[in-house]
């Protein structure tokens, strides 16, 4: 028996998760095993999401439009699901239930720590631009690594609100967007979390002259690969670590749940995924 696994999206033929989880399941050596692409309309997606075993598929990540309905479809979730209400990595548990779990955060943090191996999270405050789905994710996983202090920084103050409200954080604090500067001040780490820079939208228009030198720069854009802001700020000093390493980090609990094996992020990985994207 083939133990499918696949992405569930609307749209999803853009996804690179196949190519990953593929290139891993070859790595491994792991018979019988295939992942694939499932495009499923969002009036669809909790009954294939509750019937992904009639579909003869042992597990599946979730993307966009569709990790809140997952998490609303399950009855199942781990912690850090139950927290952002929002699904990414479905598993089938040991009684054959469905569990929903969400790895976005441990694939920002990862990807961090292996681009900025001296990021110390307690050494500074982290300042976060947006508050969107990605910003839930990547807020709740700063707070949970010891970051002291996160200021988010949103064009709408209401709904950074919002997110510090429904995450319940503890040291989070908004800024609006005419206050930049101001929040930049003694950061140690500074993250894009929205789309802005990605190819086709406007660049991330800041001022990170009151950066610290020594703070460091993410962007969880990967289109370019180094965004306006990545440039700026490397040009300025700063240490960045680009918006990749999320994404394949991200993949990586999954594939352990799935098939039994913990692959690596590796080198020859992002060379291959750079060349898909056309980026080699």
């Amino acid at each position: 028996m083939i133990r499918k696994v696949c992405v569930i999206g609307w749209p999803v033929a853009h996804s690179r998760s196949p190519l990953i989880h593929n290139h891993w399941i070859a790595e491994h050596r792991i018979p019988d095993a295939r992942y694939e692409l499932l495009a499923v309309k969002p009036e669809d997606a909790a009954e294939t999401i509750r019937h992904l075993h009639r579909l003869d598929f042992v597990g599946a990540n979730v993307t966009v439009p569709h990790k809140e309905t997952a998490f609303a479809t399950l009855t199942r979730h781990d912690a850090v699901a139950k927290r952002l209400k929002a699904v990414n990595t479905i598993v089938t548990l040991e009684d054959g239930t469905l569990e929903g779990r969400n790895t976005d955060g441990y694939g920002f943090i990862a990807n961090l720590k292996d681009g900025a191996p001296d990021w110390r999270p307690g050494e500074g405050p982290a300042v976060m631009l947006g508050a969107g789905g990605a910003a839930r994710a990547i807020a709740a996983a700063l707070e949970t690594e010891g970051v002291p202090e996160i200021r988010i920084v949103n064009r709408t103050p209401a709904r950074a609100e919002a997110l510090i409200r429904d995450l319940g954080l503890k040291s989070a604090t908004v800024w609006p967007t005419a206050e930049t500067r101001a929040a930049l001040d003694g950061a140690g780490l500074l993250v894009n979390t929205t789309t802005l820079g990605m190819k086709g939208e406007s660049d991330v228009d800041i001022d990170i002259s009151a950066l610290p030198r020594d703070a460091i720069v993410t962007d969880i854009v990967y289109t370019p690969l180094e965004t306006g802001l990545l440039k700026r700020a490397r040009l300025a000093g700063h240490e960045t670590v680009d918006g990749l390493g999320m994404l394949l980090h991200q993949a990586v609990p999954g594939f352990e749940a799935w098939f039994g094996v913990r692959p690596h992020v590796t080198d020859e990985l992002r060379e291959i995924v750079l060349a898909d994207l056309g980026m080699a």
